[in-house]
């Protein structure tokens, strides 16, 4: 999504190239396939070591604007992402792009991961889709405590099947920033990815509820007007090169010293 070393502002190309992506199976390999979610990966390309994940899920009962103002509402994450440790916006590009702040938690020994990203958004009718990729800001850089990992190109296609039901695609190629054992591999694509898009699907179902009681009106991801982020130009960001960054040896962490937890998601109740 750059053009050499210049960070830009994804334009119609890419975005019809990562729902492409999306929609094609070659080359894929499935590695769960269950309850309306599958899950693949596909090897890494030539000159890149990282490999991608790909996710699909279909959402009954749930609109492709549900879906799409669910992704979008940071105040709502902070109730169904439980891997979140915190996400806010930095600042606005354009109308339909900015920069954000995001990290999560890793299971415990492994160390904790953070991302800044610059993001862009497009609703092609009924259908919407969302992109993101890895910049440096000079206000944001790593901490002493988290890995900060690199997203080569993370997004979600949300593709409309009536008004009232949607199928949710997710593609993801992310350098962690360690070398991190094979078994960690398997497990994200075999328990912690099916189960991340079945957490999304929930929140789905729980969110008209919850928006009628949390200011219903204000969305600045369909409403620009709304948006009172400061104003950023492209020429306060640059590339984030995983070179650049520390890379953490983990890969010799055994899978019994590594605590995932496999309970249910909870809602807390607002007063």
């Amino acid at each position: 999504m750059s053009s050499g070393e210049i960070v830009q502002v994804p334009d119609d190309s890419h975005f019809s190239s990562f729902r492409e992506q999306c929609e094609r199976q070659e080359g894929w390999l499935v590695q769960y396939n269950k309850g309306g979610t599958t899950v693949w990966n596909r090897q890494p390309e030539e000159n890149r070591t990282v490999q991608k994940l790909k996710m699909r899920i279909n959402c009954k009962d749930v609109s492709a604007a549900t879906l799409y103002d669910v992704l979008h509402d940071t105040h709502y994450r902070k109730k169904w992402d439980t891997n979140m440790i915190e996400t806010y916006d930095i600042g606005r590009l354009t109308v339909n792009a900015d920069v954000g702040y995001y990290s999560w938690k890793c299971p415990s020994p492994l160390k904790n991961r953070d991302f800044v990203t610059l993001r862009s958004w497009l609703p092609l009718g009924n259908d919407y889709m969302i992109i993101n990729y890895s910049v440096k800001h000079p206000k944001y850089p790593p901490k002493k405590d988290i890995v900060r990992a690199v997203s080569l190109q993370t997004g979600y296609f949300i593709k409309s099947n009536g008004a009232n039901s949607c199928t949710l695609y997710y593609l993801t190629q992310v350098d962690p920033r360690g070398s991190l054992p094979k078994w960690v591999v398997n497990r994200v694509s075999q328990f912690v990815a099916p189960k991340a898009m079945k957490r999304i699907y929930k929140a789905c179902l729980k969110y008209p509820e919850w928006k009628q009681r949390h200011n219903p009106n204000f969305k600045p991801w369909v409403y620009p007007e709304q948006n009172t982020l400061p104003s950023l130009s492209l020429s306060e960001l640059s590339l984030q090169h995983a070179s650049s960054l520390e890379n953490i040896d983990e890969s010799s962490l055994s899978e019994e010293k590594v605590h995932i937890s496999d309970e249910e998601d909870s809602y807390t109740k607002d007063s």
